[in-house]
């Protein structure tokens, strides 16, 4: 039972030796046939390389041929397109030479083009010039361009001659503020050759502000501007900058600035003229005030003499310059000499210094500052001929201007030119700034020096004239009177000095001033005006200056207040008088020297001179409505049949009470509502301290005599006006109407 398994597993294993063995047999035989495929492959490739190398070197001589072909054309068709590239540039200069035979007149735009384009070709061949026919068209090119800017200067002088035309004085008006144009002449002008007068300089001075819109006129049409342009660049290209300025102004350097800038910096100035150009109510006095004084002293101002360029010079000019100075030929500007200023009689040449200050303002921001936007945009790019041109165009019209001015400041100094002159400061001042940015860069330094030189001369002859007037307002003997008793001229007069003085000095102290190279000058002269009087604190010497001016002025106005037949009238007129002084020191800096003592005493004054007034015009009339010889004692208020209350008054003395009040009233109605109190403030309390005196007595007396008068005949005879009715009157007292102006 035991044997048999083991002869099973004999023959197991038997069988599984066999089948590796056969396994191992196939495997051998597979490895056999693979190598045998391999090196048949190994042997076919190597035959392929041997054939790949026989047909590359059969084909070199072909890839050979083949790029020196391609390297053919290649350069074939550089040379093909370098010949177009000289070919085109032949074609361009043709038609670029066509269009510059034909001129810039028909067709500017393409003119301008084939100018271009000829210096493209230019360049081109400045740069090729390997080809041998360069030199030739390099030569023909340049004569050709030579000829075109010839003929560009032409058109560009035509082009501006046709559009450059004088400004009329109707078309520069209408480029001013509504407030500053003038109104339609009238017979009584002064001066008969102009269609149009200007604004007033006194009281009326228009000042430029910055918020005054200022419309300068369009000198050259907009679309023109452009094409003159274009020709300049061209110009400026060709290296014709010289020619370009001559054809534009053509105006020599004259000799004018280098006389006045000496007289500028021999001046010396002080604070006070700097500061004159305040606003202030400017009274208009006659020439006679003050003229023995200033007669007698007959003080030449200091300084030398304007060289004759100064009122102008001829010369060739081209195009714009005669034209800006026609504009303000038309406008009614003129040369005038010192000797010529010397012999008019002041009211002519007050109304010619007032046209001037607006020929001042219309030139520099209106004519000027459309001249330099002309150049400005004419030139753009080239700040060099910008400034060239503009200083050339205007420095005729500059020095024609500005030899009146100098006329002014160098003529005989008299106490009414003080406002003229300030007025005339004072637009130089206003139009420093527009001056400074006009006349700017090194070609206009002459002019700029030559305006500011004006206004130091005018600034200091200013100044000579109030060092004469504390000596002027002493010695004042003229007589004239108002006979409304308002501010006297005097007074106005007076007190505008003493404010312009301490607003002047306090203006110098603003920052704006301390950028000015003269601000020192100023400063120190002013202080050495005042240690002329007396040696001490300068701000001490002028607090003693202006009191002495005060109180000259005060006796001044006493001996004119005498004048007056009506003492009410007196009192009205002294209390008008000084209370301008106080109102006008409390709203200046003279406040400060003067001190509070001095307002307050002056303000007392004020009030004794308006109790004056109340007790001389009103008593006798208060008097009308006194109880006082109208009543017996005792009794009551029931009338009896004489027409006598108990009380024995009388109905006949009661109207002749009431028929004087009437009379009365009405009188000093017609006489004071022309009289004149032109503070308002002072008017309304003169008023108020009449009414409350007057209107209570009146309804007391109407309230306790009024039944017997209405009970009688006609009582709206005697009793003729309400208690309203006499308080509306009295609100039109001190309105310094005329006898033929309609009550309100």
């Amino acid at each position: 039972m035991g044997i048999m398994p083991r002869n099973r597993g004999g023959e197991g294993g038997i069988v599984a030796v066999d089948m590796l063995s056969e396994r191992a047999t196939m495997m051998r035989e597979s490895v056999q046939k693979s190598q045998s495929i391999t090196d048949n492959m190994v042997s076919i490739l190597g035959s392929f390389d041997h054939r790949l190398s026989a047909l590359e070197t059969a084909m070199r001589p072909t890839q050979i041929r083949t790029h020196a072909i391609r390297k053919a054309h290649e350069n074939i068709d550089r040379t093909l397109k370098a010949a177009d590239v000289i070919l085109s540039q032949f074609d361009l200069s043709r038609q670029a030479e066509a269009k510059i035979l034909k001129g810039p007149h028909e067709d500017l735009e393409s003119y301008l083009e084939a100018i271009e384009q000829l210096r493209n070709n230019i360049r081109f061949f400045n740069n090729n010039k390997s080809f041998k026919s360069s030199d030739g068209v390099l030569n023909n090119a340049n004569s050709l361009l030579a000829k075109a800017i010839s003929k560009l200067e032409d058109e560009f002088k035509q082009l501006l001659s046709s559009y450059s035309k004088p400004v009329e004085p109707e078309r520069l008006f209408e480029c001013l503020p509504t407030s500053m144009r003038p109104s339609t002449g009238s017979p009584g002008d002064q001066d008969s050759s102009s269609k149009n007068h200007l604004p007033s300089s006194h009281g009326e001075h228009n000042h430029g502000t910055d918020d005054t819109v200022y419309t300068p006129p369009t000198l050259i049409p907009p679309r023109i501007l452009p094409l003159l342009h274009d020709l300049s660049q061209q110009m400026v290209q060709a290296g014709h900058q010289q020619q370009l300025v001559k054809i534009y102004s053509n105006t020599p350097a004259p000799p004018l600035f280098t006389s006045c800038i000496a007289q500028h910096h021999a001046s010396s100035l002080t604070e006070l003229q700097l500061y004159m150009t305040e606003p202030t109510v400017r009274a208009k006095m006659s020439s006679s005030i003050f003229s023995n004084v200033f007669e007698a002293k007959n003080v030449k101002p200091s300084g030398q003499k304007l060289s004759g360029a100064c009122v102008g010079w001829g010369g060739t000019r081209d195009v714009r310059f005669p034209v800006l100075e026609e504009s303000l030929r038309k406008l009614g500007v003129e040369k005038l000499s010192k000797d010529d200023v010397q012999k008019m009689q002041w009211e002519v040449l007050e109304f010619k210094i007032g046209n001037w200050i607006h020929y001042m303002r219309i030139a520099v921001k209106l004519l000027f500052a459309a001249e330099r936007k002309v150049c400005d945009q004419m030139f753009e790019g080239v700040e060099q001929i910008k400034d060239q041109c503009f200083a050339d165009v205007t420095t005729g019209s500059v020095a024609m201007l500005l030899s009146f001015g100098d006329a002014i400041a160098k003529s005989k100094r008299s106490p009414e030119k003080l406002f003229v002159l300030l007025d005339m400061y004072e637009i130089m001042r206003e139009l420093h700034s527009e001056i400074e940015l006009l006349f700017r860069g090194k070609s206009c330094n002459e002019i700029r020096e030559s305006a500011f030189g004006l206004s130091k001369r005018l600034a200091q002859t200013a100044q000579e004239t109030f060092r004469d007037f504390e000596e002027a307002v002493e010695k004042d003997a003229t007589k004239t009177a108002v006979s409304d008793g308002t501010v006297h001229p005097l007074t106005s007069y007076v007190i505008n000095y003493v404010k312009f003085l301490f607003e002047w000095m306090d203006k110098m102290l603003n920052v704006k001033f301390q950028g000015c190279s003269w601000y020192h000058n100023y400063q120190s002269t002013l202080k050495q005006l005042f240690q002329e009087f007396e040696n001490g604190d300068s701000n001490s010497q002028l607090a003693a200056v202006t009191m002495r001016i005060m109180q000259a002025l005060q006796t001044n106005l006493d001996g004119k207040s005498k004048q007056y037949k009506d003492p009410s009238l007196t009192n009205l007129f002294l209390m008008n008088n000084i209370h301008y002084m106080v109102r006008s020191v409390r709203r200046s800096e003279a406040k400060d020297l003067l001190g509070d003592d001095w307002v307050q005493r002056h303000r007392r004054v004020v009030q004794q001179h308006a109790n004056q007034y109340k007790r001389i015009a009103w008593a006798k009339i208060l008097q009308c409505l006194s109880i006082q010889g109208l009543t017996s004692s005792g009794g009551s208020n029931s009338m009896g049949v004489d027409g006598q209350n108990s009380s024995g008054v009388s109905r006949a003395l009661v109207k002749e009470r009431l028929k004087t009040f009437n009379i009365q009233f009405e009188d000093l109605h017609q006489r004071q509502s022309q009289w004149t109190v032109p503070d308002t403030e002072l008017r309304e309390s003169l008023r108020l301290a009449v009414a409350e005196v007057l209107l209570p007595a009146y309804r007391s007396f109407i309230k306790r005599f009024g039944p017997m008068v209405e009970s009688g005949k006609n009582p709206q005879k005697y009793i003729r006006y309400s208690a309203e009715d006499l308080e509306r009157m009295l609100g039109e007292f001190f309105e310094g109407k005329t006898l033929n102006e309609p009550k309100r």
